[in-house]
């Protein structure tokens, strides 16, 4: 029998996701272990890749095999149970095992590397007496939030939407924080999952002075190589920790996971952009599924994708018996202004509420003007070149390209050659400066993508902010204000209502406790939703109306995108290999933006088909691999036909 070492490569070809046989020669015999990097070769043109061993086996191979060529690093960076959640996850979404774990296992740093080597273990964390208390207060004190700590246990919880003290930490972050650190102290690892830097620094600060030095880790991509690095091997050593970070933070390896919370799922930010396209509220069911530990999924409103796993039973919910909720106004039915952006009622709430605090206006877009049409015919400027939108960067200042950036200081209506132009819409810079005129003496402060600000302090100021770009005020917003709410709803999308309540909750959260939250030019569902906060219900609602149409989430669906015959070819198959499949399934193909033939079709399925429809689709993805690999030989490359496969999208977007 000869000891062979099952490697999985690092290569981004899909006919290359497996397990490729390796022998072991005598000189590594006792280096290579599983977990390990290594160098190996191909056949094909002699190259040599990076790989992770996988496993250990003795077998007689049938043919020769090639050796492995170096062990790259005797530090095992890929456990069985990262490996094997990453292949879990890359089979749901028809993908490879290879992407997923790039994403999570940083490059190698020699240099923190031989750091990490030659320090001592970590200590193992220690809680004082009185943080536990601080922390077992804040859990009992929110109704879930300590049944949730039980393993295995999945639940859904509303976060409570008031600051915590003159802290600028929201009370989400405390709780999140006592949750963590309680764990913690029985021994076990959490990971707290978050979409952006600032919801990150707010769990820090929550959790700062509370938790020993080194048993906090960051996950950021914002870190430099060396210092992701030493997180990471900080993460695989035996020692309980708490982790915090984006998206990836949902495989982080770390020892005895007992708890993985995931802040505000809806953010767009947990969805992974790049392949497979795993959401990290996916992966976080997997890992719970695997692991055994508590899952809670925490946030101001509750996502149709988390309201279909309580309805089938999968994820508890344990509302609040006393909720807390915003003192909501609705401007639309208590004013009789038409076509007034800031009603007389918001307007003099924010002027009471400068007295003793800072006040904040949402609004729906950035830059001053977003929106430009013709002064005469009134309509809607467009680039020459592009076609893109126009926008103004300042009052007078000459229109320009929102897509490819061109400036045109001559520029003549297409329909009526008229050269006067018309702000069609306010952005944030637009409405800081009319607020400023409108209060003087007043400290204005914009906060959007260009200007980024975390938090304010307790002072008299007006902070426009765009939406999901909201600071942080000490104490809470005196008063806060909703603009451009009918503006977000016009948005093509099947998730806009979601997204809205989203971000219109989350402003709602900062205010200061009986703070008046204004919503300007919003009725119906929405708005009643956010005046009583029962998010949940209106979850519930989206849900029932969505799946007598076969919509997302109530079904899953994959986007194939490829060439006419590629597309063709992958449906038939699907049809194939998936009988059961409605005849209605497949919406499409249709074409898309007209470059390279390209054509799109969509699949809806029921969740118990997920695995025959991904393991169908992921085959057609290596067959049109192998095929266009052949052609480049016979034709060269620009005769390869591709397939791309995307499950789980959210839109039924053609």
């Amino acid at each position: 029998m000869t000891p062979v070492a099952q490697v999985l490569i690092d290569a981004s070809l899909p006919q290359l996701d497996r397990l490729f046989d390796y022998t072991i020669p005598a000189d590594l015999a006792g280096q290579v272990t599983p977990g390990v990097r290594v160098k190996v070769p191909l056949r094909s043109a002699g190259r040599m890749m990076f790989g992770y061993v996988v496993a250990l086996v003795e077998r007689d191979p049938e043919r020769p095999l090639s050796e492995i060529d170096a062990v790259v690093s005797p530090v095992v960076v890929m456990p069985d149970a990262l490996y094997t959640l990453a292949r879990r996850c890359a089979d749901r979404a028809a993908g490879a095992a290879s992407d997923i774990l790039r994403l999570v296992i940083p490059k190698r740093m020699v240099r923190a590397e031989k750091a990490w080597l030659s320090a001592p273990p970590p200590p193992i964390p220690r809680i004082e007496e009185a943080v536990r208390d601080w922390a077992q207060d804040r859990v009992d004190t929110y109704p879930g939030a300590a049944v949730a700590l039980a393993d295995g246990e999945r639940m859904a919880l509303d976060a409570p939407p008031r600051p915590s003290g003159e802290r600028a930490v929201g009370s989400w972050a405390e709780v999140v924080a006592a949750m963590a650190i309680l764990m913690l102290a029985r021994g076990s690892s959490a990971l707290i999952v978050v979409p952006d830097h600032r919801d990150q620094a707010q769990v820090v600060a929550a959790m700062e002075g509370r938790v020993p030095t080194g048993s906090l880790v960051a996950a950021d991509a914002r870190q430099s190589g060396p210092d992701r690095y030493a997180a990471y091997l900080r993460m695989l050593s035996a020692v309980p920790c708490i982790v915090v970070g984006n998206r990836s933070t949902v495989y982080a390896p770390a020892h005895r996971v007992g708890l993985v919370a995931l802040w505000d799922d809806g953010d767009p930010l947990l969805a992974e952009p790049l392949s497979p396209g795993v959401h990290a509220r996916d992966a976080a069911l997997l890992r719970q599924e695997q692991e055994g530990s508590a899952l809670v999924m925490i946030g101001h409103t509750r996502t149709t994708d988390v309201q279909r796993l309580v309805q089938v039973g999968w994820v508890r919910e344990l509302p609040a018996s006393r909720p807390v909720r915003p003192r909501v106004v609705l401007s639309s039915t208590t004013d009789g202004e038409a076509g007034v952006r800031v009603p007389s009622s918001a307007f003099a709430a924010a002027r009471e509420a400068l007295r003793t605090g800072p006040v904040l206006v949402q609004v729906a877009r950035p830059g001053y003007a977003p929106v430009l049409v013709c002064a005469e015919c009134r309509t809607p400027t467009r680039c020459p070149k592009c076609a893109g939108p126009l926008r103004a960067r300042r009052a007078g200042a000459a229109p320009e390209c929102g897509w490819c950036g061109r400036r045109f200081p001559a520029w003549v209506c297409a329909s009526c050659s008229s050269t006067r132009l018309r702000m069609a819409s306010s952005g944030s810079e637009r409405t800081a400066d009319e607020l400023g005129r409108a209060f003087p003496n007043t400290r204005v402060i914009l906060a959007d993508g260009d200007h980024p600000v975390t938090e304010v302090d307790a002072r008299p100021a007006l902070v426009v902010a765009t939406r999901g770009a909201e600071p942080q005020a000490a104490g809470g917003y005196r008063a806060v204000i909703l603009l451009d709410g009918d503006r977000m709803l016009l948005t093509e999308q099947l998730r806009i209502g979601e997204s809205c309540l989203r971000w219109w909750s989350n402003a709602a959260a900062l205010a200061a406790p009986g703070a008046p939250v204004h919503l300007v030019g919003v009725t119906g569902p929405l708005s009643r939703a956010l005046a009583t906060w029962t998010q949940p219900a209106y979850a519930r609602a989206e849900l029932s109306d969505r799946a007598p149409l076969h919509m997302p989430p109530a079904v899953r669906v994959a986007a194939v995108t490829g060439t006419q015959q590629v597309v063709a070819r992958a449906l038939a198959h699907l049809r194939t290999d998936v009988p059961m499949l409605p005849a209605q399934a497949v919406l499409g193909p249709t074409s898309g933006d007209g470059i390279d033939d390209q054509v799109r079709a969509l699949v809806r399925f029921d969740y118990a088909l997920g695995a025959p429809v991904a393991s169908s689709l992921r085959a057609s993805v290596i067959t049109e691999a192998l095929r266009g690999r052949r052609a480049r030989k016979d034709r060269g490359p620009r005769s390869t036909p591709t397939l791309k496969v995307r499950l789980d999208v959210p839109e039924l977007d053609l």
